[in-house]
């Protein structure tokens, strides 16, 4: 539930952020829904990655194995700045890049201004997911959920004061939502250390030598990489969906929007459900206990699928409900009611294929995900969308049932390959060679 509070947390600042500007005007929500999309694009790769930390420490904490833990920790804070200096370059051509896509001319200096501010909070969030992980591999959620909380006030407090101009303050719009955001981010990381800095500085200090080693360096990033590269693919895929709304114009893309926030917005309990089924899985593992690492996967998909199910109905019942909550607009909410019970069919595969990638994180096997993500979305959802809502002139719900079939492609095989590992002894993932030689004997 703390680790559910968290993602819903983390999603509610973007919630809260799209709200506010909304208020101010039309063009400045335009502006930072763009600049957003573009800094997530980039980030979620580096995010991705740092995700290699839930196998890697929850099975050494399993093992009881203090000093991975240490190194772990101290390799995650290395690939942070890394990672932070290598994608944070690709948001400073933002203007270029934005004017290249054909953007609307009046909304692309907005937005750049928007993405160039957050650049600040990069590296602070980025070190953020590495403690967060750490954390909630320990068991130790109470100062996450917190600071999640603390963030949150402060993000509501920070808008009101710079997107508005009150008390003083300048009437920034764009730019006050971004200052607002890029602090946020910040404090996540500064309070989060601040108040378990008693369990974390053990793990920081002494600085070990065999940090920056490069052999255990580049295992981390092959286990690693694929990660970033299964939510690059994935996100990348719904990215492509709103640009083909787009071309169906605008109600399309309106009711499109008000059907994926939705879906966006209970798939965050799943999401937290899966990462807290890695690190139960990965502790089995790290102890050696094959039947416990069997009943944290079961557990981990009655518990996600359970609730996706149950979303599921709601949004099979009350379709009308729903959409009117986004628009008052007619049209509008006549095809997102449209949308919104496929969505409720879309949310059940999508609960079961990130709860089944949770569960081989949790192992340590990172790339079938990867493979299952670009065959599911790529080789048959694309394709599909299209066929469904170009050429067979379904429109809308053409591009959705493609995208259902997507889904269902992502989590059939990610099940069959949680099955087949399930069914196989589990090894530990080390990356150190003293450890490999130690635990040869």
């Amino acid at each position: 539930m703390p680790i559910v509070i968290v993602q819903v947390g983390l999603m509610t600042m973007g919630v809260v952020d799209a709200i506010m500007v909304g208020r101010y005007s039309a063009e400045a929500l335009a502006a930072t829904a763009i600049g957003n999309f573009y800094f997530f694009v980039v980030a979620v790769f580096g995010m991705g990655v740092l995700l290699v930390l839930d196998p890697l420490i929850s099975q050494a904490v399993g093992a009881r194995d203090e000093n991975a833990v240490a190194l772990a920790v101290q390799r995650g804070v290395a690939l942070a700045l890394a990672l932070s200096v290598v994608l944070g370059s690709l948001l400073l051509p933002a203007e270029r890049v934005l004017r290249s896509l054909r953007q609307p001319a009046e909304l692309v200096p907005l937005a750049a201004t928007y993405i160039l501010i957050c650049l600040v909070s990069f590296l602070p969030f980025n070190l953020f997911i590495v403690f967060r992980q750490v954390l909630q591999a320990l068991g130790m959620t109470r100062a996450i959920v917190t600071t999640i909380v603390l963030c949150n006030l402060a993000n509501v407090g920070l808008n009101w004061l710079l997107i508005f101009g009150n008390l003083g303050m300048p009437r920034l719009g764009v730019a006050g939502a971004a200052t607002a955001t890029a602090i946020s981010r910040t404090l996540l990381v500064v309070i989060l250390v601040a108040l378990s800095w008693k369990t974390l500085r053990g793990y920081l200090r002494p600085l070990r030598p065999e940090v920056f080693q490069l052999p255990p360096l580049a295992r981390m990033l092959r286990l690693g990489v694929p990660i970033g590269a299964q939510q690059e693919l994935e996100v990348a895929y719904f990215g492509g969906l709103i640009l083909l709304m787009g071309l169906l114009g605008t109600i399309s893309v309106a009711a499109h929007q008000a059907a994926i926030n939705l879906a966006s917005l209970t798939f965050m309990v799943p999401v937290g459900v899966a990462s807290a089924t890695a690190v139960f899985v990965g502790r089995a593992v790290g102890s050696s206990d094959e039947p416990a690492v069997r009943r944290y996967a079961i557990a981990g998909l009655v518990c996600g699928v359970g609730f996706m199910c149950a979303s599921a109905l709601a949004f099979l019942l009350l379709p009308v409900v729903l959409a009117g909550l986004y628009s008052s607009d007619a049209e509008v909410v006549a095809l997102a009611a449209g949308l919104i019970p496929i969505a409720g069919l879309f949310q059940v595969f999508d609960g079961t294929q990130v709860v089944s990638a949770g569960i081989l994180r949790g192992i340590g096997d990172t790339r079938f995900p990867m493979i299952a993500a670009a065959l599911g979305f790529w080789l048959v959802g694309l394709p599909l969308s299209v066929l469904l809502g170009f050429n067979a002139r379904l429109g809308a719900e053409g591009l959705w049932w493609g995208s259902l079939v997507a889904l269902m492609a992502v989590a059939a095989l990610l099940l069959h390959r949680v099955r087949m590992r399930l069914r196989r002894s589990m090894e530990r993932v080390i990356i150190d060679d003293s450890e490999k030689l130690a635990a040869r004997g």
